[in-house]
């Protein structure tokens, strides 16, 4: 865990509580007379249910192989087990189980980002014959077995649930790296799974570009070897055969084209595989206080139970509904908000490929009215782009087939919040304003959108049977309008299990800060009507864009500049990305030009990916420290910011260095 003198911050006296909105936003008569849970009476006694039996309802909405005889095995903790005895496969609950009824229904509606590329309706059918093509693939050709791990290194095409489905089916795990990291982030995580199969794509749209993905896969396969992880065999789904660089050769023997393989596999069918509740379904890496990326490993009964669950009520998923979440399937939002949570209900999921606003700013509008989307989920940092865009665009489409909306991803402003209802909801839509991480797995506080009055800014109250607290960093309860850290006092369904080899560090990072509960990470407050506020990061974690960044891996890739001495990362308020990256950085040359700091972002980039391309560089002859040598990261926060006094600088080592760094503002 970070040091107590750099973690200061998380002092309830100093954390501020951002925001107060009074206003209350009512459920309409029309949409609760439709939702899938609208009775408070129904809900009141879901929650008062005995713990943990009160999350049988959402295992219910399952088909299992075997019956669990206990639902929750507390004997171990945090070492949870949900569902123990039961036995499902996640593939068959997404997929087969939807044939006999909606075999033509479409799942998913792929809208690439070319415009002169055709959409694709895939239907459960179309979905059922692909997953199970690729899983006998995977069994024959690649040899896996349940357990294995296979890392995807995929951008948004129709092929990674495919993929993710595929190996569902045949119990191998699965982690998806995001397509947007580099081929050395990517190596990094191979290496950490042990991962000896690496299934990639040729190229993707974005912006209007064609980029080449494949050269990340050998860039990925030679980090991972100098770690002694040898990549077996690379799958190369060719979207554009011919059109991407051949600066990036196929590698014989090592490296196949899927489109070519297939041709063997026509036709094949896998029987899904029973798996154990508790058996993993897949890793997902999320950033942490150390450049170290943490492996979150998620089960397959509780994970999808939790998944499908909120899914249906929190996001009031019906059979007719054309649902779109437009968060990438390489974070969590996507693996539970997209795959699993829609297919485990059936529904219509739209897909798009590339940016918000190619070929120009209605580029989401326009999808949405084509497809009549009822329900579309999205991230605060969007809904400030299109503010900044201007009303006129939404203004141009059709959007009287939304009936819900939903946020995701960090904190949203109530004016953001306002706006969206207003303009892109008509002021008709339900806002479900919802906070969760990769850790959790799914939604932990939210609306429930039938029967909750909602505040803007606020995520409002946790789900049936999740039990928040707002505490001191000695665990004591807080009072109300009080900031603090946000904690979770019982497990949940849909939690990780642990950390991919490394129990220790799961205990470390979520369960020794605060002795008896997970902690989030989060600071929040809890407001007098019962309402939370979450207020944002309190550890060495940067939420851009909704999309959790470690400072210590950032710090690292600028080190390994061979002109960087040491590098200090924090962030700051960005008014679209919500956080923004500063970065300062003591050089071992005289050079402090603007080509200077471009290379230092561009070396940045082409460590991590674009997602974590700094803001602002800032060169500093050192860096404030404490007398035991942590960087004061509060401090370099409010030089960020550019706020006038700066926070206790009792326990700075040199004084000199504070009054360097304000001189070079």
């Amino acid at each position: 865990m970070a040091d107590t003198e750099e973690r200061a911050e998380v002092d309830e006296a100093e954390i501020a509580a951002h925001w107060k909105e009074e206003e209350w936003i009512h459920p309409s008569e029309s949409f609760v007379a439709q939702a899938n849970m609208a009775d408070e009476a129904v809900l009141e006694r879901f929650a008062q249910d005995k713990f943990p039996e009160s999350f049988r309802e959402y295992a219910d909405l399952l088909d299992w192989d075997e019956p669990w005889h206990t639902t929750l095995d507390s004997s171990n903790p945090p070492f949870w087990n949900w569902f123990v005895g039961g036995k499902l496969n996640a593939s068959y609950n997404c997929v087969d189980r939807h044939l006999e009824k909606n075999r033509n229904k479409a799942a998913f509606i792929f809208v690439p980002e070319d415009e002169g590329e055709v959409d694709q309706v895939i239907t459960y059918q179309d979905l059922y014959v692909r997953v199970n093509e690729f899983a006998a693939l995977l069994q024959d050709f690649c040899g896996l077995k349940a357990g294995d791990r296979v890392t995807l290194h995929m951008p948004m095409t129709p092929e990674l649930p495919v993929v993710m489905l595929a190996c569902a089916r045949i119990g191998v795990i699965h982690s998806q790296v995001f397509g947007g990291f580099s081929g050395t982030a990517c190596g990094e995580r191979i290496v950490d799974s042990e991962s000896h199969v690496l299934i990639t794509t040729d190229a993707y749209w974005r912006s209007g570009k064609l980029l080449d993905h494949k050269e990340k896969a050998d860039e990925a396969v030679a980090k991972a070897a100098e770690s002694g992880v040898v990549v077996d065999k690379v799958l190369v789904w060719r979207r554009y055969p011919g059109k991407v660089s051949a600066a990036t050769p196929m590698v014989g023997g090592r490296d196949f084209y899927v489109d070519e393989l297939m041709k063997d596999y026509k036709g094949r069918r896998v029987a899904p595989l029973s798996m154990s509740s508790d058996a993993p379904l897949f890793l997902m890496y999320t950033s942490g206080t150390t450049a170290k990326p943490k492996g979150c490993q998620h089960s397959t009964g509780g994970y999808l139970a939790y998944a499908a669950g909120t899914a249906k009520y929190y996001q009031d998923i019906h059979p007719e509904d054309v649902y779109w979440c437009m968060a990438d399937i390489g974070w969590i939002t996507g693996h539970s908000y997209i795959v699993y949570g829609p297919l485990a209900n059936g529904a219509t999921t739209v897909m798009y490929e590339g940016a918000p606003n190619w070929p120009d700013e209605g580029r989401f509008w326009n999808i949405v009215e084509k497809y009549k989307v009822s329900i579309f989920y999205t991230a605060p940092t969007a809904i400030r782009a299109f503010i900044k865009w201007g009303d006129d665009w939404p203004g141009q489409a059709d959007l009287s087939s939304l009936r819900l909306l939903g946020t995701v991803g960090e904190p949203i402003n109530p004016e953001a919040w306002m706006w969206y209802r207003k303009v892109i909801g008509a002021e008709k839509c339900p806002i479900v304003d919802t906070w969760w991480q990769t850790e959790t797995g799914c939604i932990m506080l939210s609306p429930l959108p039938g029967v909750t009055t909602t505040k803007p800014g606020s995520c409002t109250m946790p789900l049936p049977g999740v039990v928040p607290d707002i505490v001191t960093k000695d665990g004591e309860s807080l009072d109300d309008n009080l900031g603090g850290l946000l904690v979770l006092k019982q497990p949940w369904p849909s939690m990780l299990r642990t950390l991919y080899g490394d129990h220790d560090r799961f205990l470390e990072t979520y369960f020794s800060e605060i002795p008896g509960s997970y902690f989030a990470g989060d600071g929040a407050r809890r407001d007098e009507d019962g309402c939370y506020w979450i207020m944002g990061r309190v550890d060495d974690v940067l939420n851009v864009a909704g999309h959790r960044l470690s400072t210590m891996e950032i710090e690292s890739a600028l080190v390994s500049h061979p002109q960087v001495a040491e590098a200090a990362v924090v962030g700051f308020p960005h008014e679209l990305k919500g956080e923004g990256i500063c970065c300062f950085v003591t050089m071992t040359v005289q050079d402090q030009s603007e080509e200077l700091k471009a290379e230092l972002i561009a070396h940045v980039r082409e460590q991590i990916g674009a997602i974590a391309t700094p803001d602002k560089i800032r060169f500093a002859a050192a860096v404030p420290k404490t007398r035991s040598g942590k960087i004061m990261r509060r401090l370099l926060r409010d030089i960020a910011a550019g706020r006038e006094e700066v926070g206790d600088t009792t326990t700075l080592e040199d004084y000199t260095v504070l009054a360097s760094l304000r001189d070079d503002e």
